[in-house]
């Protein structure tokens, strides 16, 4: 059987698989009305943007005022996983998340997970379901991060995520699955997507998840014994815009060769800004809430080991190795490091470093990861 065959077989019995489990969920899950509901009066819509830029967020170094310091204290970290087919575009919410992870879900589609802490949005979606990988990534985030999916790969074996969920003591506490947390906290919005599957219309609001942790799970930015999430977080280093830039403009990478047309990714640096713009398979990546184009101060591109599940699951779970180290990329002021990626454990935050084997600092500001296969090639 030639690769073409494969790819079509595969890609056949993860549609037939998808519309399965969709199927399943939707008549075990509750209706959720279309409409969002009307936004509340949190602190976080009351944010002072003309405010002195002062305060530190120690997610990624980005500078806010004392206002918004005092929104992200009261709570902990809360990662949402968000989908990438082509049908999700243009999503909702990732030019707010503090840091953006990408991987590949399956079929060659990459998934998001959005990092939420210091900056809010109160419309992040299509949210979609759990995958083991990014439980590792967000390990890292402290004691009890909050996790909001919408239920996640549950076959029997090393891909299982609602097991390792479980595992962990995270179900039912800081785990969001959108099948035990109501309606207004998730909502299906059929109008702002039109013409997509059911499945590509769920949104949620992060200071909808945050309320919902503090009333119904008792974890503020301390859980339920008192312990603040960050006792065990070590932040990331960090530093100003360099005054000096570098002249590499241009930054392309592809996740699986057979899936470059609509998940291949480029990077465009702007000077004046001292950020790069996202391409997301040759078209402008843009975030539906603001209508712009996604833009970081960091780009970093990780090469780690990916592996197949076999789990049985039809279109195929995937695994990352990420424990240990591997080969790294990080863009930024314009310039290119190659160094090194590492995560000591399941409980580290992944760091980054150079050739020299020094950490290196995040410039201030948004950072976007994606997780590459061992070898992808990456161009700039």
């Amino acid at each position: 059987m030639n690769q073409k065959t494969v790819l079509l077989v595969g890609a056949v019995l993860y549609l037939a698989a998808a519309a399965g489990s969709y199927a399943f969920f939707s008549m075990s899950a509750p209706m959720q009305p279309a409409e969002k509901p009307v936004a509340d009066a949190s602190p976080d819509r009351k944010q002072e943007d003309a405010a002195p830029k002062t305060e530190e967020c120690p997610l990624n170094g980005q500078l806010y005022s004392k206002a918004q310091r005092a929104a992200w204290e009261k709570r902990r970290p809360l990662g949402i996983s968000i989908e990438n087919s082509v049908d999700a575009r243009p999503q909702s919410g990732l030019s707010s998340a503090d840091i953006v992870y990408e991987a590949v879900a399956e079929g060659g589609i990459t998934r998001f997970l959005g990092i939420y802490y210091c900056d809010s949005a109160e419309t992040v979606g299509p949210v979609r379901s759990a995958r083991i990988y990014f439980i590792r990534i967000l390990q890292g985030y402290g004691v009890y991060p909050l996790y909001a999916h919408v239920g996640g790969a549950n076959t029997p074996g090393p891909a299982d995520a609602l097991g390792e969920i479980r595992e962990l003591g995270w179900g039912n506490y800081n785990d969001l699955n959108q099948f035990s947390v109501p309606f207004p906290n998730f909502w299906r919005d059929y109008e702002r997507l039109p013409g997509v599957a059911t499945e590509h219309t769920m949104y949620t609001d992060t200071a909808k998840l945050w309320s919902f942790a503090a009333k119904n799970r008792n974890l503020t930015n301390v859980d339920e014994e008192g312990t603040s999430w960050d006792e065990s977080f070590t932040s990331w280093k960090f530093a100003d815009d360099a005054k000096t830039k570098g002249n590499t403009v241009s930054i392309s990478y592809e996740f699986w060769t057979a899936s470059r047309s609509t998940m291949g990714v480029d990077w465009a640096y702007d000077p004046k800004t001292n950020s790069y713009l996202r391409s997301n398979g040759g078209k402008p990546h843009l975030d539906k809430n603001t209508e712009e184009q996604l833009r970081v101060k960091n780009v970093v591109v990780m090469e780690v080991d990916e592996s197949p599940a076999n789990d049985g699951y039809p279109g195929g779970h995937l695994l990352y190795d990420l424990i240990g180290s591997g080969k790294a990329y990080i863009f930024q002021n314009g310039n290119a490091i190659e160094g090194k990626w590492s995560k000591d454990d399941e409980e580290s935050r992944i760091i980054f470093t150079d050739a020299k084997g020094a950490e290196i600092s995040i410039v201030r500001g948004k950072v976007w990861v994606s997780v590459v296969p061992t070898g992808a090639e990456v161009e700039f």
